[in-house]
Formats: C-alpha cells, structure tokens, sequence
C-alpha cells in the first residue's frame, strides 16, 4: 500500500519569483508611461494629419 502514492507537482508550478530579490536601478512610475506613450500618439497622428507621413 505504501509503494501506491501519488505524487503531484509543487504548487508553484516550476515558477520562481524574482521580484524580491532584485532592485532595478531605473525605475519608472506608470504615469510616467502613460504619458511617454500619449506623447507618441499625439505625435503620429500631427505627423499623419500635418506631414502626410
């Protein structure tokens, strides 16, 4: 009976977690990216409308 176990994976599926261990040394707020990418939209579409690009 004891040669009949079942053995199931860990609950963390293989995944490692890293987000505690490393500090990245550039670190940029989310509003800093929305805005980054707002700017690159209002850039494309001025160069769409305006240069013909």
């Amino acid at each position: 009976m004891a040669d009949n176990k079942i053995n199931l994976p860990g609950s963390g599926g293989g995944l490692v977690r890293y987000f505690d261990d490393y500090k990245s040394k550039i670190e940029i707020k989310p509003t800093t990216v929305i805005i980054a990418i707002a700017i690159v939209i209002a850039v494309e579409i001025y160069l769409y409308k305006f240069v013909g690009f």
